[in-house]
């Protein structure tokens, strides 16, 4: 069992020990931190809470809910729903911040903490570090009787999502609507049922559900990855849907599944979007340093410029921001569309596919056709005990002192088209080796050949 602390939130499974696992005693105390910080920082005493379909999500929440009361915030209570639509509803209701209740792709023994700011926005790492120093000393100050907090209802944060998705200049509803696409939809048993459905129907889509009911009980590995969505391609086949949609428990990345049942590829789902988006307003895209480089050869062939982040959504943000791009996001099907909001949104992600398919007139596996083809190779190196990820990088580094080189998150060595992501993991004694090539023979043997490399560093 496992618990998580990084500077975005709290991870870690149900039950078990206190400090070894998210327990109530763990949530009380992240949670009253996470006041702490909000009393300091902010005059608004309002905190959206929601959560994904998790079995233990109604626990979590009353848990969360209750100690932020305690700390003397009101609580918009919105119960089902999505990391995105509870984003928006943050700077709707003109919050101190939010809660999300939900650990993204993790399997059902998980759950999360996942605090936003008063922007809807995940907090900054010196905002996280606060967090986490604060739970550490454990000195908070909870409320007299006469200024708890109260807990009202917060509905259809889903639908005014929808709404504001609708909005958009580039969202081209008139024209999804007259195509009537025929779509497949995995919601893996989670509040993609009651958003991603309803989205559909909405933009007047012929829609095929499996997976739907609201349960957490997951029918498979909630990740949605190529091996994890065989049911969804053979429905797609079966049925000759025009595409596959597949996302995650939380609703913030976006899988497609082609026509002909081939897989789109996560990595792609951006490289899409960019290509659409940039036709119309072109200018600057940003994804981490561990995503396809198809999303540079799209941007340079729209005129743009490509700007690469480290590893981690709230880094991809920050980027954005810095460099004014139009799109960003990270390659595991994360859109950032700022004209809605700064924070991945596979709603929106669905939207403005659809746009583009309608556009373009072409099907799913024509479109991917497009795009150059890049394969990556994720692999890693379990470091022996007490070895320090960051020396071993830095060897990497020195033998190869003359290559071109991105070290703003591990190291990232580039050969032509080719490149490979080293980089540590935060959570375990790991180092990461991901590689990316046209070939995907030649990819696996990239990732490969640096996993030796770093293997004999960490014996010498």
């Amino acid at each position: 069992m496992s618990l998580i602390k990084s500077i975005s939130g709290i991870r870690g499974t149900i039950g078990g020990q206190i400090g070894d696992n998210l327990t109530p005693v763990d949530i009380v105390n992240f949670v009253s931190a996470y006041a702490e910080w909000l009393r300091a920082n902010q005059t608004s005493r309002k905190v959206v809470v929601g959560r994904d379909g998790r079995i233990s999500g109604p626990v979590v929440q009353t848990i969360v809910n209750s100690t932020l009361q305690s700390c003397g915030f009101d609580v918009l209570d919105a119960g089902l729903s999505t990391t995105p639509s509870i984003e928006l509803a943050v700077g709707r209701e003109s919050a101190a911040g939010g809660i999300v209740v939900s650990a993204s792709h993790n399997g059902k023994e998980w759950n999360a903490l996942k605090f936003l700011n008063h922007h809807g926005e995940f907090i900054s790492k010196s905002a996280g570090a606060d967090i986490l120093s604060l739970a550490a000393s454990g000195s908070f100050n909870y409320c007299d009787v006469d200024a708890l907090g109260k807990i009202s209802n917060l509905p259809d944060t889903i639908s005014a999502h929808i709404d504001d998705i609708f909005e958009l200049p580039l969202v081209n509803v008139d024209n999804i609507r007259e195509k009537s696409f025929k779509i497949a939809v995995d919601c893996i048993n989670s509040t993609g049922a009651i958003s991603v459905v309803p989205l559909l129907e909405r933009l007047k889509c012929n829609v095929l559900v499996i997976n739907q009911t609201v349960n957490g009980e997951f029918a498979h590995d909630p990740e949605p990855l190529e091996h994890n969505l065989e049911d969804l391609r053979r429905l797609v086949v079966e049925e000759s849907c025009d595409l596959g949609i597949a996302v995650d428990p939380d609703v913030d990345r976006l899988a497609i599944v082609s026509d002909d049942g081939s897989f789109f590829g996560e990595e792609y789902t951006i490289v899409a979007i960019a290509d659409y988006l940039l036709a119309d307003t072109p200018g600057k895209t940003v994804s981490n340093l561990s995503s396809t480089r198809a999303l540079k050869d799209i941007t340079e062939k729209h005129g743009g410029t490509y700007v690469a982040s480290a590893v981690g959504e709230v880094n991809v943000v920050s980027k954005m921001k810095e460099v004014g791009a139009v799109f960003g996001g990270e390659g595991n099907g994360g859109v950032i569309y700022p004209p809605l909001h700064y924070g991945r949104d596979a709603l929106v992600g669905i939207a403005l596919i659809l746009s583009h398919l309608s556009k373009t007139n072409l099907s799913s596996s024509a479109l991917r056709s497009k795009y150059p083809n890049y394969h990556i190779s994720k692999k890693k190196v379990t470091l022996h005990d007490g070895l320090d990820p960051d020396v071993v990088i830095q060897r990497m580094n020195q033998e190869y002192i003359d290559q071109e080189k991105v070290d703003l998150d591990g190291l990232k060595l580039i050969f032509g088209k080719e490149w490979v992501h080293l980089r540590k993991s935060n959570t375990e004694p790991i180092i990461r080796v991901y590689a990316e090539s046209t070939d995907e023979s030649r990819a696996e043997s990239l990732a490969d050949r640096f996993v030796n490399e770093v293997q004999s560093l960490t014996t010498t």
